[in-house]
């Protein structure tokens, strides 16, 4: 079998890029259901069977988005990244790329998405399978080296994870909720968030 061209690949990977943005354009101004695959093409400027080249329906087009947003496929990079400058300023910055890269079109389309996928057992089944479980498998490796490194105290780092991502995860909800104490300090959450996943609330005991 021979092997991929690369430029064929670096073209299809744009062109996935491209309807993924369109769709993502159309969802957040017309709802999921609302908005047809004829949309998207429309939105993206290509012929309607084109996108089926790459997706093969509209739930395809969304997980596609929904991967796009956990940029799943830059997680290992972002992670090893915490070996050269340290865990604590590694989670700063890695707290405050996700938020920044999120931003707030990524929460107006993130109030559509998340809608269809609480709807949905199907797409939620497969979001769950597909985007969140391999992101997870990943970095309870990394978690588990730290611990073994003394960066962080011996706790079930499937747990730790998913606690810490709820904390991002209950910002955004509540933003798209319209909390006004949070669209007041936009700037200052990602340092908060990292404050509280490092050190806790508690004062630091006196020597």
């Amino acid at each position: 079998m021979p092997d991929p061209d690369p430029i064929q690949e670096q073209l299809a990977a744009a062109r996935r890029r491209q309807i993924l943005a369109a769709a993502a354009q159309v969802f957040s101004e017309k709802g999921f259901h609302r908005a047809t695959i004829h949309d998207v093409a429309q939105a993206a400027g290509i012929a309607d069977g084109t996108i089926y080249n790459y997706f093969t329906n509209k739930d395809a087009v969304l997980l596609g988005i929904l991967d796009q947003l956990n940029e799943t496929p830059e997680r290992p990079v972002h992670f090893a990244q915490a070996a050269s400058v340290g865990l604590e300023d590694w989670t700063r910055q890695y707290i405050r790329q996700r938020y920044a890269t999120i931003g707030s079109e990524g929460r107006r389309l993130f109030q559509v998405v998340l809608a269809e996928v609480l709807a949905s057992p199907q797409l939620r089944e497969q979001y769950a399978r597909q985007v969140v479980q391999p992101t997870y498998d990943l970095a309870e490796g990394f978690f588990r080296q730290w611990v073994a490194d003394g960066e962080v105290r011996p706790v079930d780092p499937a747990l730790a994870l998913r606690v810490a991502s709820a904390m991002l995860l209950g910002v955004l909800v509540q933003q798209i909720i319209g909390d006004p104490v949070l669209d007041a300090h936009q700037a200052e959450l990602p340092e908060v968030m990292a404050d509280i996943l490092l050190h806790g609330l508690k004062e630091p005991a006196l020597d």
